[in-house]
């Protein structure tokens, strides 16, 4: 009779009659799919089992524990096995963890930390496949050494290292096979999900998002655009005291050969890192990031750990480019005044600076006072010379803007993500996030007032008239 489609706790099931084979179904499709929906089926199951234990007197906090763990587990190997738009969700729950309340975030945070920078490998034959397609046959003569094992593993590729034959050590980085396909497959399945939030989001300009995120993914594909944006980078930041940005040496449609950075991962110095090595880490972090569109005319915008580590000389090394945000005039000027306005409490003003932004569409009706409470997270820690970030405080945040009882959380609903402000965001709340996890004490007021020129303008502006 042919094939429906259910949805089973948030995820999509291909439904078959005994009359169609099953072989006429894409089996990678169904196994994706099934995969996914294992993490909310596998918790209903772990909740009937702590039933069963409970009633055998076992104590609630032990079942609790037990279960955050083997979810934790369950959610690293899914995400993990899946690579492409799954894995990028569980980057994504690593940055933001420091939000999450400590009783939950805890099991979770080894395991969401291991898919910074590792995810079960693809086989040696799989490697050599596609070096063959993309090199020709006799692509190992092209090295005096290559590493059969991966040395990391991520969403979208899997590095190995190598020797070159000049004798410098390099990382090839080697596309996923159907690593294209399956990402934007993902995010066509979340898209369609996250549709039904259109009625509680009045405020969104959901179509123009979807269109910019899909945009975004689709370059993250592009090994060649990656291949152009870490030239820039790499020749922008040469000899820079503070970073250090590998350069390219080959690039193919799935393959890019750079330089091979040693250090220590970002994930690690916030495991267990001293309080001036995550200060170090945090300052250095924090500017790269903000420094970018300035110097290079293009902002880094994958913040997750696993593409940070600091080198055996202080640098930060920094990776992965595939995802960049394009600002040749650098930031645009109108974020840096809506902070500075933001920060002196003109309510009034910061409501019409984000209406011309489209962060408010024009049927939106907002209260000022409620915008500027709002923005508290982003103004509070460029209003002081340094600002610690804490997981406390972060959490403090997260759960103020997410708290349906809590008025910043209807006060969210209404507000707009413009599509040229995705990546911004992306990097902004994600830098908020590992500042966080590093419990690291930054300049922040210095770096945004020598990378965003609308917040001093504004402020020398103000400052005037004031006088």
């Amino acid at each position: 009779m042919g094939c429906s489609t259910q949805i089973v706790a948030g995820a999509h099931f291909a439904i078959c009659s005994q009359n169609q084979p099953v072989s006429e179904i894409p089996r990678r499709k169904i196994t994706r799919t099934a995969r996914l929906a294992s993490l909310p089926l596998g918790a209903v199951s772990r909740s009937a089992a702590s039933l069963g234990k409970r009633l055998s007197g076992v104590p609630a906090e032990e079942i609790a524990a037990a279960n955050q763990a083997r979810t934790a587990d369950q959610l690293f190997r899914v995400l993990g096995e899946l690579k492409g738009g799954a894995m990028k969700i569980g980057q994504a729950l690593s940055v933001l963890e420091a939000a999450l309340p400590e009783d939950v975030a805890a099991p979770y945070r080894s395991s969401l930390t291991k898919l910074q920078d590792s995810a079960p490998p693809m086989s040696m034959q799989t490697v050599s496949e596609v070096m063959q397609r993309e090199f020709g046959e006799n692509w190992r003569d092209k090295f005096q050494e290559f590493s059969d094992a991966p040395a990391a593993s991520a969403s979208l590729g899997q590095v190995h290292q190598a020797i070159s034959k000049d004798g410098r050590k390099v990382a090839v980085k080697i596309q996923y096979p159907g690593a294209d396909k399956a990402l934007l497959n993902d995010f066509e399945q979340a898209a369609r999900f996250a549709r039904i939030a259109q009625p509680i989001a009045p405020g969104l300009d959901f179509k123009a998002l979807m269109a910019e995120m899909r945009k975004v993914l689709a370059e993250e594909l592009d090994y060649f655009r990656e291949a152009q944006a870490q030239r820039v980078f790499a020749l922008s930041y040469d000899g820079d005291v503070n970073v250090r940005v590998p350069h390219i040496l080959s690039a193919t449609a799935h393959v890019l050969i750079s330089e091979w950075i040693d250090g220590t991962p970002l994930a690690r110095i916030i495991e267990s890192g001293s309080k001036v090595e995550r200060d170090h880490a945090g300052d250095l972090y924090q500017t790269f990031l903000l420094s970018g569109p300035s110097r290079v005319g293009m902002l880094h915008a994958d913040p997750h750990p696993g593409n940070f580590r600091i080198t055996p000389d202080n640098k930060l090394g920094v990776l992965d480019f595939g995802a960049v945000a394009r600002l040749p005039e650098g930031f645009p000027p109108a974020m840096g005044q809506l902070l500075a306005i933001a920060m002196t409490g003109d309510a009034e003003r910061v409501i019409e600076v984000m209406r011309s932004q489209n962060f408010i569409l024009p049927d939106v009706e907002i209260s000022p006072t409620a915008v500027l409470n709002y923005l508290s997270p982003f103004t509070e820690p460029a209003k002081t010379d340094t600002f610690e970030f804490t997981r406390d405080w972060m959490r403090e945040q997260f759960g103020r803007v997410n708290d349906p009882r809590n008025p910043d959380f209807s006060t969210g609903l209404k507000l707009n993500l413009p599509p040229q402000y995705v990546l911004v965001h992306r990097v902004w709340l994600g830098c908020i996030g590992v500042l966080s996890q590093l419990n690291a004490e930054v300049a922040v007021r210095g770096e945004i007032e020598r990378s965003m020129p609308g917040f001093t303008d504004y402020l020398a502006s103000n400052s005037a008239k004031s006088a």
